[in-house]
């Protein structure tokens, strides 16, 4: 697969195809990380970027959060609320590409946006959008792929060094007098491999919380 047919997929075209399937895409359960670092916050209004099934902002929501689900896939989005009614919750939705939207500034309690991989010149104004979008005493967490995954073949990332990240180059990116890190890692994660078989993978988790 050639770098230009990589980035092809991560267009709205191709996750719609994707999310129109009758199977899920996902496994329906939250990501692990999330639930590492969210579990014991008191809730409050949430904002989940790049919701995809809406496995996240469900379970943010049956844990009293008030969660609003982004997506630029309108298929993923028609998912997330049939998702949340399964589940008897509330979610509200709202489709935009992320790359150029901007969420309200200083309104969330958290922020969580998981394996949401852009070219370098992209990520960088996400991540402060994002960040601009955290309250006061609110949470970012943004989790992805650790450009480590990519010494292993077995794993079977895109070959694509520049779309992955570490949590020190999301850090990086916070004021220390406005920003508090709380987790900073490339956290082991065992996952099924290319050829069927558990292998250890790495997520990049940045949780920080605004002063």
């Amino acid at each position: 697969m050639t770098a230009e047919e990589v980035r092809a997929m991560f267009e709205a075209p191709a996750w719609d195809e994707r999310y129109g399937g009758a199977e899920l895409v996902w496994s329906g359960n939250p990501n692990p990380q999330l639930v590492a670092e969210v579990d014991e916050l008191t809730p409050g209004t949430a904002l989940d970027v790049g919701a995809g099934e809406g496995a996240d902002a469900v379970w943010l929501a049956r844990r009293g959060w008030t969660v609003t689900a982004v997506d630029f896939s309108k298929v993923a989005l028609e998912r997330v609320a049939e998702h949340a009614a399964e589940q008897g919750v509330e979610v509200a939705t709202e489709q935009a590409d992320v790359r150029t939207w901007a969420p309200p500034e200083q309104t969330y309690a958290l922020v969580n946006s998981q394996f949401m991989h852009q070219p370098p010149e992209v990520f960088t104004g996400l991540v402060a959008r994002l960040a601009a979008a955290v309250a006061p005493g609110g949470h970012l967490v943004v989790v992805g792929h650790h450009p480590k995954d990519l010494e292993s073949p077995s794993i079977g990332r895109p070959p694509v060094p520049e779309m992955l990240f570490t949590a020190e180059e999301v850090a990086a990116q916070l004021d220390p007098a406005e920003w508090e890190i709380v987790a900073a890692d490339a956290r082991p994660r065992q996952i099924i491999g290319v050829d069927g078989e558990p292998v250890t993978g790495h997520d990049a988790v940045l949780h920080a919380r605004r002063r």
